[in-house]
């Protein structure tokens, strides 16, 4: 990458941060840890979609955030918010935790994730980059959202957020994601936020 394009680019994500600081700020990485549970969902996921549960990334340097892939990554996430209709799963399939790839133009928080991510991949995006997160909002409602890992840090596609954000500039307290090099196994996630809430008790 070169410099002029490098700084052209955090200029952009800038004008969405506003400004500089946070910029830079959000050019980093989530602390992962060692193995951890399969949500549920997911578990029942792979069961039925086995193919989505075994790609496999070799250890590597996260995908190089260039101007097109920002562009995409923009793209695909503004295209899918507008395109699905959000409906809980009791809604859609009379039971909890159901993740699926949207039907019928509607879908839950883990369906548009698994939309982006798939989109994504299409545009040839490696598995291993686009990483399905557990998180939790400050309301103490669970969510998923869907982690970019690229060159330039950890970025956020959200379906409750018309933005992409670094995952450092949302207000989620991060649990756990898939791990880069196998997309059927989860790793947990350690911010800093929770020990700092812990301190304080």
């Amino acid at each position: 990458m070169n410099n002029k394009w490098g700084v052209s680019l955090l200029a952009a994500i800038a004008l969405q941060f506003g400004c500089w600081g946070t910029a830079f700020a959000g050019a980093s990485f989530m602390h992962t840890g060692g193995r951890t549970t399969q949500p549920v969902g997911h578990y029942e996921f792979c069961q039925s979609l086995p193919q989505e549960c075994r790609q496999a990334t070799p250890k590597q340097a996260p995908v190089e955030l260039t101007r097109k892939l920002w562009d995409k990554i923009v793209a695909v996430n503004n295209t899918v918010n507008m395109s699905l209709v959000p409906r809980t799963d009791m809604e859609m399939w009379g039971r909890e935790e159901v993740w699926s790839y949207p039907a019928n133009g509607e879908g839950d928080c883990e369906d548009y994730v698994l939309e982006k991510r798939r989109k994504l991949m299409q545009a040839g995006v490696p598995a291993g980059n686009l990483l399905v997160t557990v998180v939790r909002q400050p309301s103490g409602d669970g969510h998923a959202v869907l982690t970019v890992h690229t060159s330039m840090g950890d970025f956020i596609l959200d379906n409750l957020e018309s933005r992409v954000l670094a995952w450092s500039e949302t207000e989620y307290t991060y649990l756990k994601r898939q791990s880069d090099r196998n997309s059927g196994a989860w790793v947990t996630i350690n911010d800093g936020r929770a020990d700092a809430v812990a301190s304080v008790r």
